[in-house]
């Protein structure tokens, strides 16, 4: 296997095999992952070979962010499906934080451009906002309000009035109706999370960006967290997630597609039909064992 260890130029098109729902076939390495720079393989639609594919839901070209002389990100190219769960991996320092702030509008990238769900985001990022769902390590809730009001508040910022109808469905959907007038900071940390995911979804976004969420959750918790993501995705199919992950076992498991980031540089991006988890792990730590991180 071949690891690059340049600056990824290519854009790597992400195709629809292993979407969301789906089960992907473990096989070789080789079948999935090829050095960055090579030529990008089609991407796969799903349907009719006569349907035409969805616009992807992030698309982005040369992304670069520098802090003064220091690149947090070198000139990233990524195109992401919709329907998709992309897990971006690599060591502290690598960059994929800085990339998960551009795709949530958080801040602007030095050069590029950004394209998702069909809109440019450097120049319409306020018609991105309500269409984007942002769950963190930090539940980024209120303590002194209960649920049912974290929810109102947060429902009242996209539509004007809250979505009663929609933070019901949510409150029983992280299985917390029953503790819903209670305040937030008498939650356990598991249940703030799982809060977290209803603020996130509140709005029905279809792109939803994960920084660590399973930080600090204990096993039970992480289990619940789990099953409260299928969830979300069953919901909604087409609902594209992109997760930030320190974790390769739970991230290899939830994804469809992989990234590995180094240096602000892509070294590798694959789909995750026909990779195996100890062949990632090993490709993993030979990209961190070899500097390129």
């Amino acid at each position: 296997m071949t690891v690059a260890s340049g600056k990824a130029a290519a854009a790597v098109e992400f195709g629809a095999a292993g979407a969301v729902g789906g089960q992907v076939a473990a096989g070789p390495v080789a079948t999935a992952a090829r050095p960055v720079g090579a030529a990008p393989a089609p991407t796969a639609s799903v349907g009719p070979a006569s349907a035409t594919p969805a616009e992807p839901a992030v698309e982005a070209h040369g992304l670069t962010k520098r802090f003064g002389e220091r690149r947090a990100l070198d000139g990233v190219d990524l195109v992401v499906p919709r329907g998709a769960f992309l897990s971006i991996f690599g060591p502290n320092g690598a960059g994929k934080t800085t990339l998960l702030r551009q795709l949530a509008l958080l801040a602007r990238p030095t050069d590029g451009s950004l394209r998702m769900l069909g809109v440019d985001a450097l120049e319409e990022p306020d018609a991105l906002r309500s269409r984007v769902g942002l769950i963190s390590h930090r539940p980024m809730l209120y303590g002194d309000l209960s649920a049912e009001e974290n929810l109102a508040f947060f429902s009242s910022l996209y539509a004007g009035e809250p979505d009663r109808e929609r933070i019901d469905a949510l409150l029983s959907l992280v299985e917390l109706d029953h503790r819903r007038h209670d305040p937030v900071r008498t939650y356990s940390r598991g249940m703030q999370q799982r809060l977290s995911i209803a603020r996130a979804l509140v709005n029905d976004p279809e792109l939803v960006l994960l920084d660590e969420p399973y930080s600090g959750l204990d096993p039970h918790a992480a289990e619940l967290f789990d099953e409260l993501i299928a969830r979300a995705r069953a919901e909604r199919p087409d609902r594209t997630f992109i997760m930030v992950s320190h974790d390769l076992e739970k991230g290899f498991d939830l994804c469809t597609h992989a990234l590995i980031l180094a240096r602000g540089q892509v070294v590798l991006m694959a789909e995750k039909a026909g990779l195996d988890r100890a062949a990632f792990r090993e490709l993993y730590l030979a990209t961190v064992g070899m500097g390129v991180a």
